[in-house]
């Protein structure tokens, strides 16, 4: 009678062993990715990155989001992309947008200090971009032809199935536009002088990377544009050790339940003899 006491006891430690290791590997949290921070703009609107050491104009591309044929034209740099370590490379203009005679994707600022281009006379219009932030920077890469129309390559679409809406904060006007799958922003077009709130809001399967709302003045004549980030949401696959858990726990169970079972049974036994 002692032995099967001896082997209920055993039976029941080894479930409650399995149980604790599956509510420790459930409990995990999961690990948490670096991210690249981007520089500030100097006086310039200029966005400078520094080379390290063991950099190359790949590694760089793939940590900024900054094509390769960027880097080249815009630093000057030869057909293998030497670098020197402590160079100086220009990734993209921070501030307002300048002429170029080498057009490349140039990162456009969010919307926190919105520009408007003042005329003497007539309703103001403000368009709003909620753009496929791929590099999750908050900068929208856009790159432009002569006639400051959209070029496909080096440009981050519009996510379709958003909305942005324009309201006042001193009149009546309110308004909300769907986004429209492609480069260009929606606009809001016959806007009265005034003060007003921009909002946007993203699609299921993607989570924002800008703040989705700003404020905006405008007067007469004024053309002012504003940029939200949103990017498509990752699912990660859970670990080995995760996939494995819920099992354990069963089996941990069942084992419990068997030592318990065993013991009430040598526990009978015994006060039958």
């Amino acid at each position: 009678m002692k032995l099967k006491s001896v082997l209920a006891i055993g039976v029941f430690l080894a479930g409650l062993l399995l149980l604790s290791a599956t509510f420790s590997a459930l409990a995990a949290p999961p690990a948490q990715g670096t991210q690249y921070a981007t520089p500030t703009p100097g006086p310039d609107g200029r966005i400078i990155y520094i080379v390290k050491s063991g950099d190359t104009c790949t590694s760089i591309s793939l940590m900024t989001g900054v094509s390769q044929d960027y880097l080249r034209q815009t630093n000057h740099l030869n057909e293998n992309c030497d670098l020197v370590e402590g160079q100086q490379l220009v990734i993209g203009i921070g501030g307002p947008a300048a002429s170029s005679p080498t057009p490349g994707p140039s990162p456009v600022p969010t919307a926190a200090l919105p520009t408007a281009t003042p005329a003497l006379t007539g309703s103001a219009s403000v368009c709003v971009a909620l753009f496929n932030d791929t590099n999750g920077d908050g900068m929208r890469q856009a790159d432009t032809d002569a006639f400051d129309a959209y070029i496909v390559e080096g440009t981050e679409p519009i996510v379709l199935g958003g909305a942005v809406s324009l309201t006042s904060l001193t009149g009546p006007y309110s308004q909300t536009l769907d986004t429209v799958a492609g480069l260009d922003p929606v606009c809001f077009a016959d806007v009265p002088g005034g003060k007003y709130t921009v909002s946007a809001a993203v699609p299921d399967g993607f989570n924002p990377t800008t703040t989705l709302s700003a404020e905006v003045e405008v007067g007469p004549g004024d053309s002012v544009y504003v940029n939200f980030g949103a990017q498509i949401k990752v699912e990660t696959d859970p670990v080995d050790g995760e996939k494995s858990s819920p099992l354990l726990g069963v089996f941990g169970a069942l084992l419990l339940l068997a030592g318990i079972g065993l013991g009430v049974y040598a526990w009978r036994s015994k006060k039958a003899s």
